[in-house]
């Protein structure tokens, strides 16, 4: 059987995917996109019916390629960017083969390119792109056993309330999933309790720009590796509802019982951290300093924007802040659900190549690894804070088009 031969080879026909081959397509190189299932295939199945893109869609798009139909500062629903990278990967003519898994992914014994076996048969390549994104395998804590009897869903596969027996919902986490959800929940009339764990959260608009304007205008939102630290604590702000700020003392008032960290679970009964009045103080100190920063922006360039002091009142704590819950008996409180809002990790088992530290994390440089012609898109903070992001994978992606342009003359040359 003869084995196909392709010159750069990517795997995955996410938002990474299709930025890489719009690239190397403006290059002249050759390239097969390879998708297990559809374009964007997450956004279809694994994110629920009302999410909301959490920038404004003059952010949240593909250089050169605004969101049609979206006003430049609303916010794009789940079936809009879908819709948008269909038409984005047709405008692009991405070589896009879907329903091809690469189930593994091996060098070469010469080590000049590589193999990949997918469930279409062998690929030899002579570059790869690993663009499978940052959000591969959900995460759930092992906290509640499958046979506890009730309903339990990563947000991945949470769809609607109408998804949900009847009863009370527990949601775990507090980034922007966990906080949107919540919201959804609770506007559809279900109890809901909010396991809250440490957050930054900044306010969705101050004194009339968005947060995502003031971080662009600062340098912040392309800030390079090196320059501030990845942060692990989840970003609370949410595009839903016309774009809100997420204030959990707020949700608290409407009806929300917050409860701390989900800690254990036994015999039917849920125990919570006492960190509970902790995580909603580092939340407001975040909010509190971002503001600050933002009013020092404003007054050394001179921007002449409305003040705004009532960003600065923070609520009363509520009485689940005041006498926290550390136990919840699950059934008693007709929580039949749980959703746990509790992220991703990445999945790498196929790729069998040496290019993974001790804790499984891929080693690269800007996305190039040590290992010749394999590279790496979409990871977060792959370069820069957005690297994830819609807004930031087209600009690692072009930079690294250039670099496997000028790697792939040099080796046609046979210079170093």
């Amino acid at each position: 059987m003869s084995i196909e031969q392709v010159n750069t080879l990517i795997v995955g026909g996410g938002q990474a995917g299709l930025a890489m081959s719009e690239q190397l397509t403006r290059r002249g190189l050759p390239h097969v996109v390879l998708e297990r299932h559809r374009i964007v295939e997450r956004w279809r199945t694994e994110r629920w019916d009302g999410l909301h893109a959490n920038g404004p869609a003059w952010s949240d798009s593909m250089p050169g390629h605004p969101i049609p139909g979206v006003q430049p500062d609303a916010f794009a629903t789940r079936d809009q960017i879908v819709d948008y990278f269909i038409a984005y990967a047709a405008a692009i003519k991405a070589p896009v083969r879907c329903g091809v898994e690469v189930r593994t992914l091996v060098q070469r014994e010469n080590g000049g390119g590589f193999c990949a076996e997918t469930s279409h048969g062998p690929i030899d390549a002579a570059s790869v792109v690993v663009a499978t994104g940052p959000f591969q395998r959900a995460v759930v804590p092992a906290i509640v056993p499958p046979d506890a009897g009730m309903i339990q869903l990563h947000a991945s596969g949470y769809r609607n309330p109408g998804q949900l027996p009847d009863g009370a919902v527990l949601v775990v986490g507090t980034g922007s999933s966990g906080a949107q959800i919540a919201e959804e929940l609770l506007r559809a009339g279900r109890q809901v309790y909010l396991s809250v764990g440490r957050h930054v959260r900044p306010p969705r608009r101050y004194r009339g720009r968005d947060f995502v304007w003031w971080m662009h205008q600062q340098g912040l939102w392309h800030l390079p590796v090196g320059e501030l630290a990845p942060m692990h604590v989840p970003l609370a702000f949410s595009g839903a509802y016309g774009g809100v700020s997420v204030d959990y003392r707020a949700l608290a008032a409407r009806g929300v019982v917050l409860v701390g960290r989900a800690e254990g679970f036994r015999d039917g009964v849920m125990s919570f951290a006492a960190d509970l009045a902790g995580s909603l103080v580092a939340g407001d100190a975040s909010c509190l300093a971002f503001l600050n920063q933002a009013d020092a922006f404003a007054a050394e360039q001179g921007l002449e924007l409305p003040e705004e002091p009532e960003a600065r009142v923070i609520a009363p704590d509520p009485t689940c802040v005041v006498d926290p819950i550390r136990e919840l008996q699950l059934r008693d409180e007709g929580i039949g659900s749980i959703i746990w809002a509790t992220g991703y990790t990445l999945d790498f088992d196929w790729l069998r190549v040496p290019v993974f530290d001790e804790r499984g994390a891929a080693i690269h440089r800007r996305g190039v690894t040590e290992v010749r012609g394999l590279y790496f898109l979409g990871l977060p903070w792959l370069s820069k804070r957005t690297s994830s992001f819609i807004s930031g994978v087209g600009h690692d992606a072009a930079w690294l088009a250039g670099y496997i342009a000028a790697a792939g003359s040099v080796q046609a040359t046979g210079k170093r």
